[in-house]
């Protein structure tokens, strides 16, 4: 069983953050339909479609990771017979999930007002740049706009480096997780109240959030936060060192953690009396991160990072992709998982993060096919009988 077995869920999503917040709700066992539009589907299906290096008949990276565990149904929602469909499915429905820019669910009358009328119960959460109201609600944006105006990317890279953003899309992402958390609340607060409510996520808010401690330090002394590369603003050693092979990174927070490094480095000029503490450490920062360098310089980055967990010292190699989904923690945690394809054939993709207790069953149905599933959902959920499907098929309703 699943934990959200029992939840259906309207997926109107395309891109990243609105298909992340489908996937993760998908995986946890919402039954999820993908509505999307005859005949081109949601933009996401063209992303890598036809590179041979990242899909799979036809079916691109993009789509692949973010909609398996979903069924497809295509209608065409600007015709009064698609909208009808579409307004009976929501009848017995309890979220409609949605990333279009600002204005077009009202546009398309598919928004709140419009569904809550239909269903009381209705949940509809919506993911956006910056959210459905305030004077830049309008603007467009994607992941990088994101993390460049909520201050992200300027805290990003070395010191007199250009702003970098993060190397995955971490707005995308982070918008997808509220959306999550955010359909969740609703669905406990129906449970009061009987009614459902509308979800609104900006991107631009979760990336403030996002800034947490970094946002606080601002406000309370006005110094503006900068680039430190991998170091920390205030814990020393907490950075990226070279070693003969590779790079490793060195966390060390409570002074024992510094007690601990000095047992495996040989280093008499920074192990003093006044690096014990972190305030010395800080005062020293310059001359400890530059002894380091050159002490894990000397050796392999295997060898230290056998003597720095021996120690108990947080640390870690720098591992890149391929090195990462092949940790042995990763494949314990099953964070690796075979998914089929609807051609029969399987490939290998991230796995669901949340890991429960009771309600836990990891398993992964194929992404859908573009309609697959119409004919299925039109007939047994909403009863419509083979001449009207045939009718709406052949008039482009679906």
């Amino acid at each position: 069983m699943k934990a959200l077995q029992g939840i259906r869920v309207i997926d109107l999503t395309h891109m990243i953050s609105g298909p992340y917040a489908g996937l993760l709700l998908a995986d946890l066992g919402t039954e999820s339909i993908k509505v999307e539009p005859p005949k081109t589907g949601e933009m996401t299906r063209q992303i890598h479609a036809n590179n041979p290096q990242y899909s799979i008949d036809g079916m691109g990276a993009y789509f692949l990771t973010v909609n398996r565990n979903k069924k497809s149904l295509t209608i065409n929602l600007k015709t009064e017979e698609g909208l009808a469909l579409f307004y009976d499915l929501v009848k017995i429905s309890d979220v409609v999930l949605s990333n279009f820019s600002v204005g077009v669910t009202a546009k398309l009358k598919i928004d709140y007002d419009h569904l809550s009328a239909i269903n009381p119960r209705i949940i509809t959460c919506a993911i956006s740049g910056f959210g459905e109201d305030g004077p830049g609600a309008k603007r467009p944006a994607y992941d990088m706009v994101a993390q460049a105006i909520s201050g992200a990317m300027s805290v990003t890279g070395h010191p007199d480096s250009p702003p970098t953003r993060a190397g995955i899309p971490y707005a995308d992402l982070c918008g997808g997780m509220m959306g999550v958390i955010g359909i969740l609340s609703a669905v406990i607060a129906r449970q009061s109240t009987g009614k459902g409510q509308h979800v609104d996520i900006s991107m631009q808010d979760t990336q403030i959030s996002a800034l947490n401690y970094l946002a606080t330090m601002y406000l309370l002394s006005g110094k503006i936060p900068e680039q430190l590369g991998n170091a920390h603003l205030a814990h020393i050693p907490y950075n990226t060192f070279a070693t003969q092979d590779g790079y490793i990174v060195v966390a060390v927070i409570p002074d024992v953690f510094w007690l601990n490094l000095m047992t495996v480095v040989d280093a008499p000029d920074i192990n003093t009396e006044e690096n014990k503490t972190r305030p010395g450490r800080y005062k020293n920062r310059d001359s400890i991160n530059q002894c380091l360098s050159d002490i894990f310089l000397t050796n392999t980055q295997a060898f230290w990072i056998e003597r720095l967990e021996n120690a108990r010292i947080p640390c870690a190699p720098v591992n890149n992709v391929a090195q990462a989904l092949n940790d042995v923690q990763v494949a314990a945690r099953n964070m690796v998982v075979e998914v089929e394809h609807p051609n029969g054939t399987t490939y290998h993709a991230p796995g669901n993060p949340v890991k429960m207790s009771d309600t836990y069953e990891d398993s992964f149905s194929p992404p859908p096919l573009l309609g697959q599933h119409t004919d299925e959902i039109l007939k047994d959920l909403l009863g419509k009988s083979d001449e009207e499907i045939a009718t709406w098929r052949s008039n482009g309703i679906i």
